[in-house]
């Protein structure tokens, strides 16, 4: 599943967030890649240590915290602190899967990559190119968001992001463990949890409502790692 996600920060947050980050200290991002992925890989980081990455970063978790649709979708047992790149004149990223296992930094907990996340901090129309293409089984779907947008996809996919010809893309990506191991079925319980949403709403209390919120949890009960 791959899912659009509105508005996860908002104006004021958007520019705090990027005061930060446009005064922060840029690195080569080869210094995070895989070896394979360090071969097609062509963009600048901020150290995952920085000061700017780690408030920006707590930013960014507090506001998936309060959304919604983030919640439902996504399941969350552990979120890896977000990280930050640049790419501009050219630099891109190639084809490549993302890490099965990563390790929060500064501890020897280890998440595994269940989800993706891109949060873009650039409109865009302030740059050409730096399109986010996702492959998933119905072909390839091309993310390039407003700023405050975030798009969640499952962290098997093959993906890339086009050359940036114009101007500057800015943007965050992390990880998600989820508490449901699998996409299928996380896909299954995002549908469930909408539809029952919309019962509820609709007929508050009903009995129809209540049922299909029991199916969601014991389906949860069934499947969940925690």
């Amino acid at each position: 599943m791959i899912l659009d996600i509105p508005n996860v920060l908002n104006p004021d947050q958007l520019a705090e967030a990027r005061a930060l980050l446009d005064a922060a200290d840029w690195t080569d991002g080869k210094a995070t890649a895989g070896h394979q992925a360090a071969k097609v890989k062509d963009n600048m980081q901020i150290p995952a240590d920085h000061p700017a990455a780690k408030q920006v970063g707590q930013m960014i978790v507090r506001a998936l915290g309060q959304n919604p649709l983030f919640m439902s979708a996504a399941l969350p047992l552990h979120i890896l602190p977000p990280m930050f790149n640049r790419y501009t004149g050219g630099q891109n990223y190639g084809n490549h899967v993302d890490g099965s296992i990563r390790q929060i930094p500064g501890t020897a907990q280890r998440l595994r990559t269940d989800l993706s996340a891109t949060l873009f901090f650039a409109n865009p129309e302030d740059y050409d190119g730096g399109e986010l293409i996702i492959e998933d089984t119905y072909g390839a779907k091309s993310v390039k968001l407003p700023a405050g947008h975030m798009v969640l996809y499952p962290g098997t996919s093959l993906h890339r992001v086009t050359p940036v010809t114009r101007g500057t893309r800015l943007c965050s990506f992390f990880w998600i463990q989820s508490m449901i191991r699998h996409d299928s079925h996380r896909g299954l319980l995002f549908e469930l949890d909408q539809a029952t949403q919309r019962v509820g709403a609709e007929q508050p209390g009903s009995p129809a409502a209540v049922q299909l919120a029991g199916v969601y949890h014991n389906l949860i009960r069934e499947w969940a790692e925690v």
